[in-house]
C-alpha cells in the first residue's frame, strides 16, 4: 500500500512519549503535520525538532498539530524531550511499520555502509484525515517554514 496526496491517510497507534497510546485518528478535526526523523540526539535531527520548538505557537494557532516520528524508544524520546524543551509528542515506531506504511523505511548509504533507515519525510493531513501535501527527502534547513507557509496559504 502506497499513501498518496489526497487519499485517507493511514492510521496508526504507536507509544508516545507522554506515556500513552496515541493515534492519528485521535487528531480528526485538527491538522496534523507528521514528521518521519531518522534518531533523537544527531545533528540534523535536533535541528529539526528545534525549529518545530521554536514555531510551535504559530502551528498551535493555526490549529495543527506536530508528531515527530522514529524508530527510537519512548525512553529515549523522553530524553531529547527533556534536553532541548520539545512541547509536542514524539511517538516511538520500533518495528518501523509506521514508516514502511508511510513509505520513508528506505536503503540509506552513508559513507559506503548501506542500512535501511528513515528518509526524512513530511506528511500535512487536513482535519477530515485526508493526506494533502508530502515533504520526502527533507532537507532541514527552512523546512519547517516551508510546511508552515503550506497551512497558512492552503488551508485555512
Amino acid at each position: 500500500m502506497t499513501v498518496e496526496v489526497g487519499q485517507t491517510a493511514p492510521d496508526f497507534t504507536l507509544p508516545a512519549s507522554n506515556g500513552e497510546s496515541v493515534s492519528l485518528s485521535d487528531y480528526r478535526g485538527k491538522f496534523v503535520v507528521l514528521y518521519f526523523y531518522p534518531k533523537d540526539m544527531t545533528p540534523g535531527c535536533t535541528t529539526q525538532a528545534c525549529d518545530f520548538r521554536d514555531q510551535y505557537e504559530k502551528f498551535n494557532e493555526l490549529d495543527a498539530v506536530i508528531l515527530g516520528v522514529s524508530p527510537d524508544p519512548v525512553e529515549r524520546h523522553n530524553k531529547f524531550i527533556e534536553k532541548h524543551e520539545l512541547p509536542f509528542l514524539l511517538l516511538a515506531d520500533e518495528d518501523h511499520q509506521v514508516a514502511e506504511t508511510y513509505d520513508v523505511w528506505k536503503l540509506k548509504k552513508n559513507f559506503g555502509r548501506e542500512y535501511e533507515g528513515i528518509e526524512r519525510s513530511t506528511f500535512i493531513i487536513d482535519r477530515e484525515g485526508n493526506l494533502v501535501k508530502e515533504f520526502r527527502k527533507v532537507r532541514v534547513k527552512d523546512h519547517v517554514e516551508e510546511a508552515l507557509q503550506y497551512i497558512e496559504n492552503n488551508l485555512q
